[in-house]
């Protein structure tokens, strides 16, 4: 008797358990479902969002005045109220994002990646070819500047980290649920993130570049929107289970069809990589989204350079050789 009950508390835990997984899924794809319907919804707000009437100048004077008079109040206000400027905000835990499954964030930041290659780097290429004309150059910088941005994020998020762990360690100490607590409090404070130091950093980095060799007529400033998205989304991806890193790219490397596509102005029977024009997202060794990069057929040969030698060079050098 006793040996049956225990088969079948067994049987009962393996049946729990199952059903659990099975819960634990559904919640998960429930969340992916909830996040994309939040992005489509957005993304219909802001086309659907009607253009503001005109108004005339003198309700625009008289409203800019009172939100002028009002904005100054409440700046007032908040200054008063904080006893130190140099202490961070303390932010009230977001519970909405802290449900948010793995699979859920991991939806949206792709989104966003994707967002970025289609719109945001499109804009910065407009605003970089008001200053410069050759295109090549343009695609140049901003994939540096992204590039950049991957590197700078990643090293400000173990910053970011290091620093929790510290201030967490005395509330948390012991337990075993330490690393997932911390990994809970970034996520819930990823607006704690000094997006706009590394915005500087990655702009540092680009002026002593020597693939794009700092072009005297335009700033990088100009990129300083791009810049900081990117930042913000590579820093979220750091948070993922696995986190989400960019491809290494290098040009010259043998064209990956599984990591890039060729550019529509590109060499489809050239073997190596020109320049990179989007990196490839990459989890682990898997590839999660292509990137793109330009191909062109001998753009690296290095022609041999013939050097004409007057002979009397050459009986001269026989004879300071063979002088016994």
């Amino acid at each position: 008797m006793g040996a049956d009950r225990r088969n079948v508390d067994q049987r009962n835990a393996e049946t729990i358990n199952n059903y659990e997984k099975q819960l634990r899924t559904l919640k998960d794809e429930i969340a992916v479902l909830s996040a994309e319907k939040s992005i489509l919804q957005g993304r219909s707000a802001r086309s659907r969002s009607p253009s503001p009437a005109p108004r005339s100048r003198s309700q625009s004077r008289g409203r800019s005045q009172i939100h002028s008079r009002s904005h100054s109040r409440s700046r007032s206000r908040s200054r008063s109220a904080s006893p130190s400027t140099a202490v961070a905000k303390v932010r009230s835990p977001s519970p909405n994002r802290a449900k948010l499954s793995n699979v859920a964030r991991k939806a949206a930041l792709l989104s966003r990646f994707s967002d970025a290659y289609s719109q945001a780097r499109l804009d910065a290429q407009c605003l970089l070819r008001r200053c410069i004309d050759k295109a090549e150059t343009v695609q140049r910088i901003i994939y540096i500047a992204t590039v950049e941005a991957f590197h700078v994020a990643k090293m400000a998020f173990r910053h970011f980290k290091i620093r929790v762990r510290k201030s967490l360690t005395p509330s948390y100490a012991g337990l075993n649920d330490f690393e997932d607590a911390v990994s809970d409090y970034i996520i819930c404070h990823l607006d704690l993130y000094d997006s706009q130091s590394s915005v500087n950093d990655v702009i540092r980095a680009m002026n002593v570049n020597p693939k794009i060799s700092f072009p005297p007529e335009v700033d990088f400033c100009l990129l300083s929107n791009f810049i900081q998205e990117i930042c913000c989304i590579a820093f979220a991806m750091q948070t993922l289970e696995p986190p989400l890193d960019i491809a290494f790219g290098a040009d010259g490397e043998i064209f990956n069809d599984c990591k890039y596509r060729r550019s529509y102005d590109s060499d489809f029977t050239a073997p190596l990589v020109f320049y990179h024009v989007w990196p490839a997202l990459m989890e682990n060794d898997c590839v999660i989204m292509k990137g793109e990069a330009v191909t062109r057929r001998g753009a690296f040969v290095r022609w041999p350079c013939i050097v004409t030698i007057h002979p009397k060079c050459l009986i001269h050098k026989f004879e300071n050789i063979y002088k016994p």
